[in-house]
């Protein structure tokens, strides 16, 4: 009896279990603890694909750094940031390219003025040749100087008296005529001195100068041969032939030492005007 008592209670205690199993459970795993639980499958996943990967190919595995999302948005940002410049220094060419045409066509235009220009300048030196050409056509053959009339002495006393009255044109044909008529007189020197005189006055220095050169040979000792040697100094200097200009006047002092205060006053202008060495 005390038997079946005992076996009576075990078969309530074992009924009893379902009964208690059926109560609900809570859940050991919180929302937290299954993402983590799925991110450590995923790498087992990765680990899985990276082994077999390394056994099928036989090569080495790259295994890529963690934080992989980040680095993927660090550099997603930075093609954004290059897209951007990229499409500032677009902007700038196009604005470049802009102002460059404009630069092309300016230049453009400018070579074609200058172009028209350089036309009408050499339209205008051909027309000013030709009218020169036209002019040394038309204008009378150059005639040597007439004899002058009479004896020397009166040819000489007539161009001087031309000189003057201050008749130059007439003075200088005179002479010139004189010169050529009488080249061996003894007043030949005065002539060419009186001739490179009006030749001076109206600053055709070439001829007033070869005419000073020609009454000064020989150093002749006369009252108009220190005017004509500061005279063909000036000639010089005015031709641009300083050096030879500073030549003359030393010897101007030193032929005619003696020389009126009127010429070596001018003389000392002279050699300043060309700049001669002290």
């Amino acid at each position: 009896m005390k038997l079946k008592a005992v076996l009576f209670a075990s078969v309530l205690a074992v009924s009893a279990v379902p009964a208690f199993a059926q109560t609900p459970m809570p859940d050991p795993l919180d929302d937290r603890s299954a993402k983590r639980l799925d991110k450590m499958e995923k790498v087992v996943r990765e680990l899985r694909s990276i082994v077999f990967q390394g056994r099928d190919t036989g090569k080495p595995v790259v295994v890529q750094p963690a934080e992989t999302d980040a680095q993927i948005a660090a550099l997603s940002d930075r093609v954004k940031d290059l897209e951007q410049t990229l499409t500032r220094v677009n902007g700038a060419n196009d604005g470049l390219t802009q102002e460059l045409d404009q630069a092309r066509r300016s230049a453009t235009a400018a070579q074609a003025r200058a172009d028209a220009l350089d036309a009408r300048l050499a339209a205008l030196e051909k027309k000013i040749g030709d009218m020169e050409t036209a002019q040394v056509a038309a204008a009378p053959a150059p005639t040597a100087p007439a004899a002058p009339a009479g004896d020397p002495a009166t040819a000489f006393k007539q161009a001087r008296q031309l000189l003057l009255d201050g008749d130059y044109g007439a003075a200088e044909a005179a002479f010139a005529g004189y010169v050529a008529a009488y080249p061996d007189s003894a007043k030949a020197p005065e002539a060419r001195y009186w001739l490179g005189e009006t030749q001076f006055v109206r600053e055709a220095y070439g001829d007033a100068a070869g005419n000073y050169l020609g009454a000064v040979r020989g150093w002749p000792q006369t009252s108009w041969a220190p005017d004509a040697v500061l005279k063909l100094s000036r000639s010089l200097v005015a031709m641009k032939k300083p050096a030879d200009a500073c030549r003359t006047l030393d010897e101007l002092a030193k032929r005619y030492p003696k020389a009126p205060s009127s010429v070596t006053s001018k003389a000392a202008a002279t050699r300043t005007q060309a700049k001669c060495a002290a």
